[in-house]
């Protein structure tokens, strides 16, 4: 936690905090070293993925008789996405594998399934993906027009996918389509994808303005024969499971603004005291300083918002309205902490080589993916009646 930061964290305890240097030490020797050369590449090495399975990094919720670290608590999660943003190793997808896909699998896959997908899921061999976006369909999920259409032991799937986060590397993908057009919300059903399957290809790498090392690609479905028993839960349940899921993710969204925030607080900070104009640190002139308490302020409601939904969380209470409180104002708050920082930076705020400003281009999406701030602000105002 850093100084500009004013509030004591109560949330863990002496063993996730050496958790945390465990995995800090992970990203020092196998991610720092490469990072700038995957954001080159627009891809991480999957080599990563593996060395974290082989430390125990990937499905710490898993049963040990699956692989896993049969621990389901949600603050080892948050320690890793914390440390992966402060490091701002943007490539690294391990938050959408354990935070996002995984619950899907602990929650609705059948024994078969579990003996199937969980082992190489916890040692990297499998990365995953889920694919909900469509060209013409954002937030609104029930305009999803890919189709899953029954043909005795298999389904076959038609239709296409964009903005898949590790789209590239991913090796099973969770699928939401059309099983019942019929049926409105009750007729999407999601199915397990796998690399090979004839007929799943990737479309476009896409070049995006941010998150330069995370693989993000379309997906394309022509007639792919998806095996029945690649069916995850009950058909045409998949809506509902998607918005049982939706609020870990969006947690886990916010947990990164958080973290993020109080990163690019800290180096704006130490650069305004390094920053010399008009014969002293730009710090101490008054607009400076009064700015810095703004957002520092800013940083710690935020903070104390987010791991009080994390408590919550934990505790099985925290409500979708509750999630899409954390989501939408986080997001909102970090990207204009980030943007106000690096006005403080001047010129230089707008070279590459500072941090600050790949950290403004990084967090522009954190508004849009995981559900947009306006429709987190539609879930709210239903809530209240209105």
């Amino acid at each position: 936690m850093g100084s500009a930061v004013k509030y004591q964290r109560t949330l863990f305890e002496p063993e996730h905090e050496l958790f945390r240097e465990s995995f800090r030490a992970f990203l020092d020797r196998h991610v720092a070293p490469y990072h700038d050369e995957w954001e080159k590449a627009k891809i991480v090495d999957r080599g990563v993925w593996l060395e974290a399975g082989k430390q125990g990094f990937l499905g710490m919720a898993v049963p040990e008789e699956y692989g896993g670290g049969g621990n389901p608590d949600f603050r080892y999660n948050t320690i890793i996405v914390e440390e992966i943003t402060a490091g701002r190793y943007s490539g690294i997808g391990f938050g959408l594998h354990n935070d996002v896909v995984l619950p899907y699998l602990l929650r609705l896959a059948t024994e078969e399934q579990k003996q199937r997908w969980l082992p190489k899921f916890c040692t990297g061999e499998l990365i995953t993906a889920i694919a909900m976006t469509e060209p013409g369909t954002g937030s609104d999920l029930q305009g999803i027009k890919t189709r899953a259409v029954k043909q005795d032991d298999h389904y076959v799937l038609n239709g296409s996918k964009t903005f898949i986060t590790n789209g590239i590397n991913s090796d099973l993908v969770i699928v939401v389509a059309q099983t019942d057009p019929d049926k409105g919300s009750q007729g999407f059903s999601l199915l397990v994808v796998e690399r090979g399957m004839e007929g799943f290809e990737r479309g476009r790498h896409l070049d995006k303005i941010g998150l330069d090392a995370q693989d993000t690609a379309e997906l394309s479905f022509t007639d792919v024969k998806v095996p029945a028993e690649n069916l995850l839960g009950k058909e045409g349940m998949g809506f509902i499971y998607l918005m049982q899921n939706l609020p870990q993710e969006r947690i886990s969204i916010a947990i990164t603004a958080a973290a993020a925030m109080e990163a690019v607080l800290e180096q704006t900070v130490q650069y305004t005291k390094e920053r010399k104009a008009f014969g002293r640190s730009i710090g101490n002139f008054q607009n400076s300083r009064f700015l810095l308490a703004e957002l520092a302020t800013e940083a710690t409601a935020v903070r104390i918002m987010v791991d009080e939904f994390i408590r919550l969380h934990l505790e099985e209470k925290l409500t979708v309205e509750q999630a899409a409180m954390a989501k939408w104002y986080s997001t909102e708050k970090q990207v204009n902490l980030i943007d106000r920082c690096l006005q403080l930076h001047g010129g230089y705020g707008y070279m590459r080589e500072y941090p600050v400003a790949r950290a403004y281009l990084d967090s522009r999406v954190q508004t849009i993916y995981g559900g947009t701030t306006e429709i987190m602000k539609e879930i709210i105002g239903r809530s209240l009646g209105v």
